[in-house]
């Protein structure tokens, strides 16, 4: 037969052919490939050339094996809940096509197909042979991992053998269940071949990326993972992955707005092997230490495939007519260190929710941890623990029972819908489990590294997402509750309404809140969180002994050094919970440690006094210019400079805690200015806690060095009325009182005398709406609540402002 050009193939379509026009004839993963390798390369994005075997193909194949009425009806009588008669079915209809013969004509066509990518590549080119089903990668319904995918497939027989074997992949035990649960006709299902060049990730880097936050569904960033070796353990879960978050609004404007890196565990790798006798062509070996503990991509590779979602998401949201975001995988080739893209789909979770209405749930009494580990989703689930450690003996779970393991893959998934939570030792955010978790809607706990240790079988748990970025399994069953609140407010008040935050994660969840800012955005929560570190024993290390020096090493792994750590994991801090607002103000309030909080943290009993009462003691304005703390403050400073001017966040108002006297205001002010850090420059607004009835008393003098205050109530109340707010002794007295409300009463009064911002970020007004009405009555202009508190004193103060 002689060679064919490409336009002669009959059930062959090239790559630089195939559009998103083409889904029934090459199904949605080869349609999206073709799609980007003809439109989107002279936009820079990379995608190795490949072709797709069509749909055609298949169809012929079938027809040519008489196998069509036999699958069908073979089909037609499965119960799929029968998980044993699902393996039987399964295991003989893949035995049948597996024992199909490939028709001549279309063998030829493939091997010519393959020869003509031996003129761009050489020589039997490495290959990654994927399914691509009619229905796969819609809007709708991902089918993601359903049918087979062969990587390092070198030669033409290997070829045509691994063709039969995605072919016989539709039939696997999960696909066919999942069709049935998708509610799509087996036999109207057809697979096409996807047949690409491979990227040398085994000696690079590879992973997943989202062009949303695939948990709070917020969509102005790029969730980026990255581990090293061929992508595969980071889809199946096998690795703990590197997680990367990127603000899109900023990218490309000379600015670097990585609001997030997180060290992933990387221990195993997938890379090429050649054991021909096993059938072989991957394996996995253990990683370096030295490598698990860097990073498995630089920042400049972190943006520049932050670009690229960026340029995919704007192409596919153009041809689809609407918001769409995208599901990306992608590979650092180790031979040329150059990024390239392997596979986009859309997005078909979170894009699926309605923001109208929101569940909110809470852990009412939390218990004993049981293990911890990443949390997907933000639901709270009871049930009795299932441990299952091999796929054969999944069909134990029973319904809504939690189903922990080491990992899951696509062969789990007949069973997955049953259970009421998911919790595993290995994966990431972008793994198979939390990607069904999610589809599903229940809690999952992943890559808690001992759950099939110290969770039993049959033991009551509780899995709760609902609690930040850490999901915990406690002991029991916990009681919790949940809100289910419409966001939708269609009419809002004059007073502006704020929100009192600490955890950056939970800053991604509140962006859809009808909010106008952030009023107290709390520098400990990421102190004591993220960074766990004191940060004279960051300065000071030499002085540690070595068991403390130890842990410092292993949580700022993967940093340049320990002061780039602490700047950078604070910045990226504060500008997580600026960047889910912008352009709106976020007010970030610097460190208000106490004495005995700073010694809690890693070193810090070498660096703290001991005091008798650390409420009233070393902290807030007293600790920034003084010789103990100074250069601590400098680097807190260091990190809200690159939050405003690295990331490009200048929403970033900064506010002073706990000021005795004017004097130590300016003092504060002034080593803020040698940190770059001026008021009025670069639309940087600087503003005073009033906290102290000092604040309130000498209102007018104060607000000359400051742009307005924000008034804590919490402290205001305490040092009026003379009490400890930690003691359970004295609790009959709170911010209603007369003393309290005259302070704030003159605080406001002062503020609006000079033109000048008054806000609240105090408890009061999320705990008592009276306090709420009358602070809307004295003309505040903020009021800042708890996130929980928001929408219910929306309609106090719209019915105050009547």
């Amino acid at each position: 037969m002689k060679k064919k050009q490409a336009a002669d193939f009959k059930y062959i379509k090239p790559f630089s052919e195939t559009g998103l026009d083409d889904v029934a004839l090459v199904g949605g993963k080869n349609a999206s490939l073709g799609e980007m390798y003809s439109k989107l390369s002279a936009a820079g994005i990379r995608v190795p050339n490949g072709f797709s075997i069509t749909s055609d193909a298949y169809r012929y194949f079938i027809e040519s094996n008489d196998l069509h009425g036999r699958i069908g009806a073979e089909l037609a009588s499965l119960n799929i809940k029968n998980i044993a008669d699902l393996r039987n079915t399964g295991k003989l209809i893949r035995s049948w096509i597996m024992h199909g013969e490939m028709p001549e004509d279309l063998a030829e066509e493939i091997r010519q197909a393959y020869t003509l990518m031996e003129q761009e590549y050489g020589s039997e080119p490495d290959v990654a042979v994927r399914s691509s089903a009619t229905a796969e990668d819609l809007p709708t319904a991902s089918f993601a991992g359903q049918q087979e995918t062969y990587l390092n497939i070198s030669g033409v027989n290997n070829l045509l053998y691994c063709c039969k074997r995605v072919l016989a992949s539709l039939f696997t035990d999960r696909a066919i269940s999942y069709r049935v649960d998708q509610h799509f006709e087996h036999m109207d299902v057809a697979l096409s071949i996807g047949v690409q060049k491979m990227i040398r990730s085994d000696i690079g880097s590879s992973g997943v990326m989202f062009t949303l936050d695939t948990e709070s569904g917020f969509r102005d960033v790029v969730l980026i993972t990255s581990a090293y070796g061929l992508g595969e353990n980071i889809v199946q879960g096998t690795v703990n992955p590197d997680e990367f978050y990127v603000y899109k609004p900023k990218l490309g404007k000379k600015f670097r707005p990585i609001l997030k890196r997180q060290l992933g565990e990387k221990a195993v790798k997938l890379v090429y092997a050649r054991d021909d006798a096993a059938g072989l062509s991957t394996r996995n070996i253990h990683v370096d230490e030295a490598d698990r503990m860097r990073f498995s991509l630089t920042d400049d590779e972190v943006l520049e495939l932050a670009s690229y979602a960026t340029i995919i998401e704007q192409h596919y949201t153009g041809q689809a007519g609407k918001d769409m975001p995208m599901d990306i995988e992608w590979a650092k080739d180790g031979l040329d260190n150059k990024i390239y893209i392997l596979q986009a789909r859309p997005e078909t979770v979170q894009s699926r929710k309605k923001a109208a209405v929101t569940e909110t749930f809470y852990i009412e009494k939390r218990g004993k941890v049981l293990s911890s580990g990443r949390s997907i989703g933000q639901k709270i689930a009871t049930g009795t623990a299932r441990v299952i450690l091999e796929p054969l003996q999944m069909e134990k779970l029973r319904e809504g029972e939690v189903l922990v393991t080491d990992i899951t893959d696509p062969d789990w998934e007949p069973i997955m819908k049953h259970a009421g939570a998911i919790v595993t030792n290995r994966g990431g955010r972008t793994c198979h489990a939390a990607i069904v978790a999610r589809e599903l809607g229940i809690p999952a706990v992943i890559g808690c590294g001992d759950a099939t240790q110290t969770i039993r079988t049959g033991e009551n748990v509780t899995v709760s997402c609902a609690e930040g970025d850490i999901g915990f399994v406690y002991e029991g069953k916990l009681p919790f509750g949940v809100h289910h609140v419409e966001t939708d407010i269609t009419k809002r008040p004059k007073t502006k309404i704020m929100l009192n935050l600490g955890n950056p994660e939970k800053a991604l969840e509140c962006a859809h809140l009808p909010v106008d800012g952030v009023g107290l955005a709390r520098l400990e929560f990421i102190i004591n969180q993220s960074i766990r570190i004191h940060p004279r024993a960051l300065l000071e290390y030499g002085v540690l002994d070595a068991e403390t020096r130890s842990e410092i090493d292993e949580i700022t792994a993967g940093y340049p050094d320990r002061h780039s750590f602490y700047v950078m994991r604070l910045a990226e801090g504060i500008g997580t919970i600026a960047a889910a607002f912008y352009p709106k103000p976020v007010i970030v309030r610097l460190s208000d440690f106490k004495s005995n909080e700073y010694a809690a943290l890693l070193g810090g009993d070498l660096f703290e006094p001991i005091e008798e009462n650390p409420m009233l003691g070393f902290r807030g304005a007293s600790r920034y210019p003084s010789p103990q703390f100074r250069e601590c403050f400098n680097m807190e400073c260091e990190a809200i400079r690159y939050a405003r001017d690295n990331m490009g966040l200048d929403n970033i108002s900064v506010m002073i805690p706990f000021v005795r006297d004017v004097n130590e205001a300016k003092a504060v002010l002034d080593l803020m200015k040698e940190n770059q850090l001026e008021r009025g420059k670069k639309k940087l607004n600087i503003y005073l806690m009033c906290e102290l009835p000092a604040n309130a008393l000498l209102a007018d003098e104060f607000l000359e060095h400051f742009d307005g205050f924000s008034i804590g109530s919490n402290d205001l109340t305490q040092l009026t009325l003379g009490i400890d707010r930690d003691s359970s002794l004295i609790s009959s007295f709170d911010e209603r009182n007369p003393a309290v409300t005259k302070l704030m009463e003159m605080a406001i009064n002062t503020c609006k005398k000079q033109k000048k911002y008054i806000g609240i970020c105090g408890q009061a007004p999320s705990d008592y709406p009276e306090i709420t009405r009358w602070l809307v009555e004295q003309g505040i202009d903020s009021i800042s609540l708890n996130p929980d508190s928001v929408l219910g004193m929306i309609k106090v103060v719209l019915e105050a402002e009547k």
